[in-house]
């Protein structure tokens, strides 16, 4: 996806909430901020790639607090939030058990972003308030017959919290005598869901962990692994969660690969590529 006017003001916001999470030295956090200031302004611009600018942006206060992991507590904070929920969601997809109720609890998991949203998101009510909500761009009949006629799925993971909800919506995939393969980032950035996170809540009992080979936000193609290349290529169908994912694979030529976005849309520039309003759940066929 290209930037919209909006996301300027976003990676601004982003960039001084990772830096007061990364460091408490305010000369550094000055030096780091003049960079991004620098790069944005030779860099951001009609035509440019929301989730490359936004990698290079995370990398860079990365790198120069030499903070591996700023989201750190965010993403312990995440993993309450959704675990303290979990109880309450499987109970309402147990009441109707078809495949749409689990589509609808991963949408839901992918409202526990501090990157998008911010840091002082009361990310509790608005896990209810999405819970309740109709998709407003539905393919999951497209999904599901999808699935019916493949053997292999690619299931690319978002956030930390939100793969607590993935487990559930897996669960449901196995049931389709679907192989299912999870790939998460390398290596920590934003609060993105990396291997020992999936671990931490048993992601593989019920499919198998793979990396990306990077920790670029979403998919960036020319930073992801041969290794990932390969899987992304062989798979009978795609399953991608979340705004970095959506970003990335849309500027991918899919051909007629069988890729279906997964998100609830937290932003306007998001929100506006797709033709939904901001808050509305998304099955999308890319």
């Amino acid at each position: 996806m290209k930037v919209h006017y909006e996301c300027a003001p976003c990676f601004l916001r982003q960039a001084r909430e990772a830096l007061d999470l990364a460091t408490d030295d305010e000369e550094l956090k000055m030096y780091v901020t003049e960079k991004i200031m620098k790069t944005l302004s030779e860099d951001f611009h009609e035509g440019a790639v929301s989730n490359v600018l936004g990698t290079d942006m995370h990398r860079t206060i990365k790198s120069e607090t030499e903070n591996r992991d700023p989201y750190s507590r965010e993403r312990v904070l995440c993993n309450e939030i959704a675990l303290k929920f979990l109880p309450e969601v499987e109970r309402i997809v147990k009441e109707n058990d078809g495949l749409e109720s689990y589509l609808k609890a991963a949408i839901t998991g992918n409202i526990i972003d501090f990157g998008a949203l911010g840091l002082n998101t009361n990310m509790e009510s608005l896990i209810t308030e999405t819970m309740k909500k109709d998709f407003a761009v539905d393919d999951s009949e497209k999904l599901e017959e999808a699935l019916k006629t493949s053997s292999t799925v690619l299931y690319l993971a978002d956030n930390v919290g939100e793969i607590v909800f993935d487990k559930l919506l897996i669960k449901k995939l196995n049931e389709y005598d679907v192989r299912v393969t999870v790939a998460l980032k390398e290596n920590p950035i934003l609060n993105d869901a990396c291997i020992p996170d999936a671990l931490s809540i048993g992601l593989d009992e019920v499919a198998e962990l793979v990396s990306t080979g990077t920790d670029s936000i979403g998919v960036v193609y020319g930073d992801v692994s041969d290794e990932f290349k390969e899987l992304f290529d062989a798979s009978d169908m795609v399953i991608a969660k979340g705004l970095g994912n959506y970003e990335g694979l849309t500027e991918m030529d899919l051909g007629d690969k069988l890729v279906f976005s997964l998100l609830n849309a937290k932003c306007k520039p998001v929100a506006r590529s797709i033709g939904v309003e901001v808050g509305d759940n998304v099955i999308l066929r890319l």
